[in-house]
C-alpha cells in the first residue's frame, strides 16, 4: 500500500469512527426520549408526547443520514483510483452513499426503533393490545428485538451480554465471543460461520467490536434480554471438532 493510500485509509476510518460515535450518541438520546414519552403518556399530557414524537422523526432522520456516512467514508478507500486528475472526494463519497443506501440495515433499524418508542407510550394505558392498525399475528415481532441476530456464542453459548470481548461478523452478523471464534478459524480453516445453517465462510479481517456493538448488547442487557436455549448450533460443532480432530490425527501420523 502506497503512502497516500496508506493515509487515506487512516482518514477514512477516523472519519467513520467519528461518525460512529455520533450514531451511538443518537441512539442513547433516543432511548432517553422514549422514557420521557412514556412519562408524559402516564401524565397525560398529549400535546408534550406528539411533540416529542415529531422530534423523534426528526433525529431519526439524522440519525440515518449519520450512519449511511459512518458505512460510506468506511468503503472510500477502496472505491478511490488514483489519477493525474484532482479526486473529487465529494461526489465520491455521496456515490457511496448512495451504494449504502441500497444494502444498509440502517432503515430497518430506524423502523423497529420508531416503532419501539411508539409501542413503549401506547403500552402506559394499553399493554397487551395491539396498535392501531396492527394486524393479530404482527404481534409475534416485539420490541425488545434489536439488530443482534444471536444471544449466545455459538461456540461457548455464554449469553453475549456476558462476553468481556464480543465480536461480531461484518458478513453475516452473527456474535462470538472472540478468543474462542479466532481460535475456530486457526483450526478449521475454511469453514463456514459455526451458527447452525448460516452459509457465510468467516473471515479473521471482517470480525469486529465497535461501539455500534457494545451499544446494541447493552440495550439487549438493560431490556432484560440475554440466553436463548441452545438448538442444533451444538450438533454442528461437534460435527467440526470431529472433523478437526480426524485432520490433527492426519497431521500426527
Amino acid at each position: 500500500m502506497s503512502s497516500a493510500a496508506a493515509r487515506l485509509a487512516a482518514a477514512a476510518d477516523n472519519a467513520s469512527s467519528e461518525a460512529q460515535f455520533l450514531v451511538v450518541d443518537m441512539r442513547k438520546a433516543l432511548t432517553c426520549m422514549k422514557s420521557i414519552a412514556v412519562e408524559y403518556e402516564r401524565a397525560s399530557k398529549d400535546d408534550k408526547v406528539k411533540q416529542l414524537e415529531k422530534e423523534v422523526l426528526e433525529l431519526m432522520a439524522s440519525y440515518e443520514e449519520c450512519a449511511h456516512l459512518a458505512e460510506a467514508v468506511r468503503e472510500v478507500p477502496g472505491a478511490y483510483q488514483p489519477s493525474d486528475q484532482t479526486t473529487d472526494f465529494k461526489k465520491l463519497i455521496e456515490a457511496e452513499v448512495n451504494k449504502v443506501k441500497g444494502t444498509s440495515r440502517v432503515s430497518g433499524d430506524s423502523q423497529r426503533l420508531l416503532r419501539q418508542f411508539k409501542e413503549a407510550v401506547w403500552d402506559v394505558h394499553h399493554a397487551g393490545q395491539p396498535m392501531p392498525g396492527d394486524e393479530q399475528e404482527d404481534l409475534v415481532m416485539t420490541t425488545t428485538q434489536n439488530g443482534i441476530l444471536n444471544t449466545n456464542c455459538p461456540l461457548t453459548m455464554k449469553p453475549i451480554i456476558e462476553l468481556a470481548n464480543p465480536v461480531r461478523s461484518m458478513d453475516c452478523r452473527h456474535i462470538y465471543d472472540k478468543i474462542p471464534i479466532l481460535d475456530y478459524i486457526r483450526r478449521s480453516k475454511g469453514l463456514n460461520c459455526p451458527v447452525a445453517g448460516c452459509p457465510k465462510v468467516l473471515n479473521v479481517a471482517k470480525l469486529v467490536c465497535d461501539d455500534y456493538l457494545l451499544m446494541e448488547i447493552e440495550e439487549l442487557r438493560s431490556s432484560g434480554g440475554g440466553a436463548t436455549k441452545p438448538t442444533d448450533v451444538e450438533d454442528v460443532l461437534d460435527d467440526d471438532e470431529d472433523l478437526m480432530d480426524d485432520g490433527e490425527d492426519g497431521d500426527n501420523q
